[in-house]
């Protein structure tokens, strides 16, 4: 018997152009899964301390910095940035370099309870609309072993996440516990972004 195949259907409708500005795949599936249309525009800004700041300021100056070279370019329409740091005893744990970075953060996320900060930012630049919010999630990781550690090394996935983990994919199997919101863990706190783009009539239900 042949299987038939449908179309997913939407959620919610994009009524004004949007941008992402950035090249999170992460992202960008948190957004396609609930049906919105949005244009992908990596910001190409690097993440650099210019100043020592707490953990908050720092998140949320990555985000708007993100947001508002993008809206630069695209004046007219309404840009998402986006910035999240996975941070261990006020320690940011970023992406690890190379194999020996990502078993040093494992080793030290386990058994252990961390948070996942997240800021969002929206842009108009026509309309002079700027808006800020962090996202903070606790994540706890159950005691793992060497050769578990080793094992999801070599799989690759550790490498370009930051905290060398993926909540979202293998790296499920090490989280415990979540307490906070979940898609903030994996990128973006979509529950706090779909209030804003519901409230300015960005998105709609799509009904």
């Amino acid at each position: 018997m042949n299987s038939l195949h449908t179309t997913p259907i939407a959620l919610y409708r994009t009524r004004q152009p949007l941008i992402l500005a950035s090249a999170s795949p992460r992202r960008s599936e948190l957004l396609k899964r609930i049906g919105l249309d949005f244009q992908v525009i990596p910001s190409g800004t690097e993440e650099t301390n210019h100043v020592p700041t707490g953990i908050c300021e720092q998140v949320e100056r990555w985000a708007r910095e993100k947001a508002l070279a993008v809206s630069l370019l695209r004046p007219g329409s309404w840009v998402l940035g986006a910035d999240t740091v996975v941070v261990l005893e006020g320690r940011i744990l970023g992406k690890p370099r190379n194999a020996n970075e990502a078993r040093s953060m494992l080793e030290d996320l386990s058994a252990k309870t961390h948070e996942v900060t997240s800021a969002i930012c929206l842009i108009h630049q026509d309309n002079g609309f700027q808006r800020i919010q962090t996202v903070t999630s606790r994540v706890r990781f159950r005691s793992l072993g060497g050769r578990e550690i080793e094992a999801y090394i070599r799989t690759g996935e550790p490498l370009d996440k930051a905290g060398a983990y993926g909540v979202q994919g293998m790296g499920a199997c090490m989280v415990q516990e979540v307490s906070g919101s979940y898609t903030n863990v994996v990128g973006l706190p979509l529950c706090e972004t779909l209030e804003w783009l519901l409230e300015l009539e960005i998105v709609a239900p799509a009904v």
